[in-house]
């Protein structure tokens, strides 16, 4: 039988967790009761601030396994060999609400997968939906800002529900083809297992022969797509607020796995320009009849966290996180986050939040990074902490490489908008491709919602969305009672 005797942090036995070391039955607690100030001190000190955005989030350990090799578009070593199966961490989340939010509620999810390859770890960091409210980084602050609760008052945004989050749609007219997606049954969810799940960004594979081609990920759930319309969005969020992270826990618990599929659409670099939209830009979904879905391999979640702060909160994950075979495409909004990810990390975790087990690459790591908060990676090399040197057999040294990075850039320093934005074509697509039941619960959710704004707000983005479709806009202006434009 387990036979764990209660100690210290220091190690040292503990004889009484009861009461306070103090000066007879009755007087005050003394300063040297080290057991009780270590105790409380910790526990001052449990909680971490927040994400930013993602707060809520529930996490499952599994793995990822290619269907075949995928060499012909990148020498990534994980997508070489059907036989192996790579580590992988997963934390799917809410993106606006807080920690205690419900998960039903109308939100984007995110869905992040961290691979532990053996060339080091790889995050694809994504969403539920295939696009994203802008396309430029710089705007990302403002965004959330507009989505978070009231600076004045601190009241939420009710599910979107009020003026803020609609002035500034309203004035990104990018963010159009977003809102046919998240005011769709789309956005509100109540299970994990089974939302698709997309990288929205665009990246690069490259081969061993240095050849680049443009990709997009999707994950398809195994479970199937499912929904729930606001009205169950709302009675969930009040009788069961956990529905989407117990429904994930309690699955894996009872023995079954949660599957998905990788497929990636791939698209020739010399063929971007030659496209009726900027394929690097998030606000933009790539036509599947053009360039068709390509299956990659499967994602298998059997175990669940053991400890859900050491695990799934403290998961962190960055776009920047690549590995050989896998690159950055200029899309402006992931330039972005290839900085803020990481950064938002460092100030939640402490600098050396990669030494973390559940961020912990399970390769060995060398270079001459030293000290910081929280330093323990077991360091050695003596004197030397620098390259190059001679004092240490020039270790650690540089990697070789057969096909360096070589890229061609020209053009002037510029603040400018791509000239392919287009805002509101695939908007009115998406819209069209709706069948009646999905088309009227789409003006449904958005003139519930639009209707707690303020009229000059409601009137501007009933003229997005008739530039997106005609009948769309004409049924919203119709639900919010607005005169004809």
């Amino acid at each position: 039988m387990d036979d764990r005797i209660l100690t210290t942090n220091q190690g040292i036995p503990v004889a009484d967790n009861q009461n306070s070391l103090t000066v007879g039955e009755r007087g005050p607690v003394l300063l040297q009761d080290v057991q009780m100030i270590e105790k409380l001190a910790h526990f001052d000190r449990e909680r971490i601030p927040e994400r930013v955005v993602h707060a809520k989030g529930a996490g499952a350990h599994g793995y990822f396994q290619a269907y075949r090799s995928m060499a012909q578009f990148t020498k990534a070593s994980f997508l070489q060999d059907p036989e192996r199966q790579t580590p992988i961490f997963v934390r799917f989340s809410t993106v606006v609400g807080a920690k205690g939010s419900a998960d039903t509620l109308r939100d984007p999810r995110g869905f992040a997968v961290k691979f532990y390859t053996e060339e080091g770890n790889y995050d694809l960091v994504g969403n539920n939906l295939p696009v994203f409210f802008i396309r430029d980084a710089i705007k990302f602050p403002d965004m959330v800002h507009s989505f978070k609760p009231a600076p004045e008052n601190n009241i939420p945004t009710s599910s979107s529900a009020n003026s803020r989050f609609w002035d500034f749609i309203s004035l990104t007219p990018e963010s159009t083809h977003m809102i046919t997606w998240l005011f769709s049954d789309r956005g509100t969810i109540r299970s994990y297992r089974t939302m698709e799940g997309f990288g929205v960004n665009t990246y690069k594979w490259v081969n061993a022969a240095g050849k680049a081609v443009y990709v997009k990920y999707h994950w398809k759930p195994a479970a199937g797509i499912h929904t729930i319309d606001r009205h169950e969005a709302t009675r969930l969020a009040g009788e069961d607020p956990d529905i989407a992270t117990r429904d994930l826990y309690d699955t894996i618990a009872s023995g079954q796995t949660v599957e998905f599929e990788l497929n990636v659409q791939i698209m020739e670099i010399a063929d971007e320009l030659k496209q009726d939209f900027d394929p690097l830009d998030a606000t933009k979904t790539w036509p599947e009849d053009r360039f068709p879905l390509i299956p990659v391999g499967k994602m298998v979640l059997n175990r669940n966290p053991e400890n859900f702060f050491a695990e799934t909160e403290q998961a962190a994950f960055c776009p920047a996180s690549v590995v050989p075979g896998i690159e950055f495409s200029a899309d402006k909004l992931l330039q972005g986050r290839t900085f803020s990810y990481a950064d938002t990390q460092r100030y939640r975790l402490g600098a050396n939040y990669l030494q973390l087990p559940i961020n912990r690459p399970r390769v060995p790591v060398y270079n001459n990074q030293r000290d910081g908060a929280m330093q323990y990676g077991p360091y050695g090399g003596g004197t030397v902490n620098y390259e190059p040197n001679s004092l240490a057999g020039g270790n650690p040294h540089e990697a070789s490489v057969a096909h360096p990075e070589v890229y061609h850039l020209d053009g002037d320093t510029v603040r400018q908008k791509i000239h392919l934005a287009n805002d509101f074509t695939q908007a009115g697509e998406r819209y069209r491709s709706l069948d009646k039941t999905d088309q009227d619960h789409l003006i449904d959710n958005i003139t519930s919602s639009l209707g707690h704004a303020e009229v000059v707000i409601q009137e501007r983005m009933a003229v997005n969305l008739a530039k997106a479709d005609p009948e769309l806009g004409r049924r919203v202006r119709e639900g919010l009672g607005l005169q004809d434009a």
